[in-house]
């Protein structure tokens, strides 16, 4: 029998993967860096002997092995916080936190690495090495050229660290998604940087337009000194030859730095455009991710605030209104002790009918609120006539029948006017009948509005089962043996099954419907 096969969790390829991304970012902008610029500019520009070729090549191969030895041990201290947080079983929050920001750090980190041991590292060894092998006659080349290559070799870096900056920048954004999640998994906070700014704007389209606009310039001015040396009268045929692969060089970088750049800051800017898309759809659950270091974290932290507090707003406003609909049923239900509860019982009943029927959260919410204020309209009414024991005249029940328009009447008088306009038609169609000998209206059947079939049906049921001063109320099966006979005629047939089968299956309605 084969063993089941165990699914790897996706968690477990977070580190894994942006220790790979990191390796591919490295070698991608030492290739196009180093290997490419500055490897094409050295044997291109120079013209020696396939002997002192070797030797240069000798002398890089080195200095690349030195450097590459020094790089990785600042790496591993680099690293090390990211690493001990994905090791640890249980993480601490602090180790979260230490993780979190040292991740954010990582792409200015790079940076440091490029210009320190990534530079020196490489620079130091390969002028020691010229100097000695230029002495020893090794190379025949001026020792002024040693100074160039210096000058060279810290554009190059220049150029490296740019690239090294924003392909970091966006290698570190899985991990400070899965520290901020983790955080909240194990300690129930969110973790961000609150706004603290590592690396500004400012400073990164400044140092970034600099780079992209003068190092390929200042290559090429650097170069052609080399080689105007080497050419000694040679036709400018030869020399533009050159000159033009060398400015296509610095037109290539120029284009890629000015893609990471842009990349770097429109990657924000839409992930808030679509927060803001979300928000004014009515989403107010929507958030920013904070993953960002630069004036971008201060932005997002600003929109989460933002969203929060309309959020906060919203519950405290929905709060009110509910606490609003609760009084003024109470108060109607204070003008009759014998119905005290009414409004609130057909409140619960009606939205029974909803869920049973698989209504959205939205509607339920509308038909609890509409259900409420269902007879609002007999504040309108006398009490005399509302609050008669006996029977009804003709003239007395006209009076009654009047409410479900008064109540519209009067909800539509709440400013604004768009707050009440979802309740008004359950309001108004309570009392009509399935088969149109209801009122106020006289609608029938699906022309009735859903709120008004269903309210009806939950009004009959408590009204029925209620005591009365002329009464004792009905018993339950009683009131829904009514219901069953009069459904498709009195109220809609579907709604009506379904809430006299659950309550019978049930034997009594769930107390929680609000």
């Amino acid at each position: 029998m084969p063993l089941p096969i165990e699914r790897e969790n996706p968690e477990n390829r977070v580190y894994p993967s942006f220790l790979s991304q990191l390796l591919r970012n490295y070698i991608f902008g030492s290739t196009v860096a180093v290997a490419g610029v500055g490897g094409i500019i050295v044997f291109s520009t120079l013209t020696i002997p396939e002997n002192e070729q070797l030797t240069l090549a000798a002398i890089m191969l080195i200095s690349l092995l030195i450097m590459i030895g020094i790089e990785l041990l600042v790496f591993y201290r680099h690293i090390k916080p990211i690493q001990i947080l994905f090791k640890a079983e249980k993480p601490t929050s602090e180790q979260l936190k230490i993780a979190y920001l040292q991740t954010h750090r990582f792409p200015t980190l790079a940076v440091k690495r490029t210009f320190g041991p990534h530079f020196l590292g490489l620079l130091l060894p390969a002028i020691g090495m010229a100097y000695i092998c230029i002495s020893l006659g090794w190379l025949n080349l001026p020792y002024f050229y040693i100074g160039i290559a210096a000058a060279v070799a810290l554009m190059i870096a220049s150029m490296h660290a740019m690239i090294e900056f924003f392909l970091t920048t966006r290698a570190i954004h899985p991990v400070i998604t899965y520290i901020r999640n983790k955080h909240k998994e194990l300690y129930i906070q969110d973790i961000t940087l609150g706004g603290q700014v590592l690396v500004s704007i400012r400073t990164k389209f400044r140092l970034s337009a600099f780079l992209i606009g003068t190092l390929p310039l200042l290559l090429f001015g650097l170069a052609s000194q080399i080689r105007f040396d080497s050419l000694q009268g040679e036709g400018s045929l030869d020399y533009w030859k050159w000159a033009g692969f060398i400015l296509v060089i610095g037109i290539i970088y120029s284009l890629l730095g000015a893609s990471l750049l842009s990349r770097n800051i429109e990657d924000p800017i839409y992930m808030i455009q679509h927060g803001m898309s979300s928000v004014q759809a009515g989403n107010l659950e929507t958030s920013a991710a904070d993953i960002y270091s630069d004036e971008f974290s201060k932005l997002v932290a600003g929109f989460n605030h933002m969203v929060n507090g309309l959020r906060e707003r919203e519950q405290r406003n929905n709060q009110l209104l509910q606490s609003y609909f609760m009084t003024l049923a109470a108060a109607l239900d204070a003008r009759d002790t014998y119905t005290a509860g009414h409004s609130t019982r057909v409140a619960r009943f009606s939205v029974q009918i909803g869920r049973l029927d698989g209504w959205s959260d939205s509607q339920i919410d509308i038909l609890h609120k509409t259900a409420l204020l269902h007879d609002i309209g007999k504040i309108g009414v006398r009490d005399a006539v509302l609050l008669k024991e006996g029977r009804l005249t003709d003239e007395e029940f006209d009076q009654i029948k009047l409410h479900p328009v008064l109540g519209e009447n009067i909800l539509k008088q709440i400013e604004p006017a768009d707050a009440m306009a979802d309740l008004l038609p359950g309001v108004r169609s309570h009392h009509e009948r399935y088969d149109g000998k209801g009122y106020p209206d006289g609608l029938a059947g699906s022309s009735i509005p859903l709120f008004g079939r269903a309210i009806a049906i939950a009004d009959a049921f408590d009204a029925m089962t209620s005591d009365r001063p002329y009464r004792k109320g009905m018993s339950y099966e009683r009131a829904l043996s009514i219901l069953e006979e009069g459904k498709g005629t009195q109220w809609d047939p579907h709604l009506t099954q379904l809430f006299v089968d659950t309550y019978r299956k049930k034997g009594k309605m769930e107390e929680d419907v609000s």
